[in-house]
């Protein structure tokens, strides 16, 4: 399990990257690049799995198919929509609201367990994700947006019931993924030709930002997140998940694009202890009691 976490903690590392390779992408409108960023994950995931035994894609319950498509092309289509209709912080901070959701949604699956470091971690995360996103804490709600923040917990909503159904299907193999990608590719361009007009990439920077963007963190990382999510510690991975925009931040400042902030710093250390707090099991091995033996259900111990 403890490899299978890591392994979905990439996805994390990879999604930081999101907000550097977009502001290389340019001008390109959201829809077109998420269709361009879905097919180059597609392509790279027939070159990675090959096109061998393609009828096991029969046996996949139709349930795991709607939850791949919607849960991939649904949070994007969610996520766009609400940042072109609220300010972009007050949605990204409300969008941010999935990682708690996972955390505390484990609860409900069969075989899984919730403790109190779970959420005291969480909430950390949480806490400094505000710090982030809302620039040390300036945001307003103003009910002209409603709209758009309706959007933006639809998409928290989306990813979060993504994640912990995905779950649900841990027999389905994760190279599936790539033609979850390949059905959000052609709905992200259906959408495009409906609602934006056409910017293509300007420069080989450009093109190059949108292939980093299918390689990782709209593409490559959903193949990681699916087998972590599915075989990892969810709780955990719900926790770490707020690393994403702290990560983004700090990318940017080395980049030159930001700066070092008293409330970027004390954001990290919110979310490095809201994570560390979250992971206490998985760091700190129980010594098993020497008078009895207990049985735990399986999955319970965080």
């Amino acid at each position: 399990m403890h490899r299978a976490t890591l392994v979905g903690f990439s996805a994390v590392l990879m999604w930081s990257l999101l907000a550097l390779f977009s502001s290389y992408a340019g001008a390109v409108p959201p829809f077109l690049l998420c269709a361009l960023s879905f097919a180059v994950a597609t392509v790279v995931g027939f070159l990675a799995t090959g096109l061998r035994n393609p009828a096991a894609k029969a046996k996949v319950p139709v349930a795991a198919w709607c939850v791949g498509v919607l849960g991939l092309f649904g949070y994007h289509f969610f996520y766009f929509s609400a940042v072109q209709n609220a300010p972009v912080v007050e949605a990204n901070l409300i969008n941010y609201l999935w990682p708690l959701l996972i955390v505390v949604g484990s609860a409900l699956m069969p075989g899984e367990g919730l403790r109190w470091h779970h959420i005291a971690g969480a909430g950390l995360g949480l806490a400094g994700t505000v710090l982030i996103v809302s620039d040390g804490g300036r945001f307003t709600f103003e009910m002209q947006y409603l709209a758009g923040y309706g959007l933006a917990v639809c998409a928290a909503i989306t990813w979060a019931s993504y994640s912990l159904i995905s779950r649900r299907f841990s027999q389905v193999p994760t190279r599936m993924v790539t033609w979850f990608c390949a059905a959000a590719s052609m709905l992200s361009l259906v959408c495009h030709l409906l609602l934006e007009q056409t910017v293509m990439p300007a420069s080989p920077t450009a093109w190059l930002a949108v292939l980093g963007l299918g390689l990782m963190p709209v593409g490559g990382a959903f193949f990681v997140w699916d087998y972590g999510v599915k075989h990892g510690n969810i709780q955990v991975l719900g926790v770490s998940s707020y690393a994403a925009p702290l990560l983004s931040t700090l990318i940017l400042i080395v980049a030159g694009a930001a700066v070092m902030t008293v409330p970027v710093a004390l954001a990290c250390l919110l979310i490095t202890f809201g994570a560390l707090l979250a992971s206490k099991d998985m760091l700190i091995k129980r010594k098993p009691d020497s008078t009895s033996v207990v049985l735990d259900r399986p999955g319970t111990t965080g």
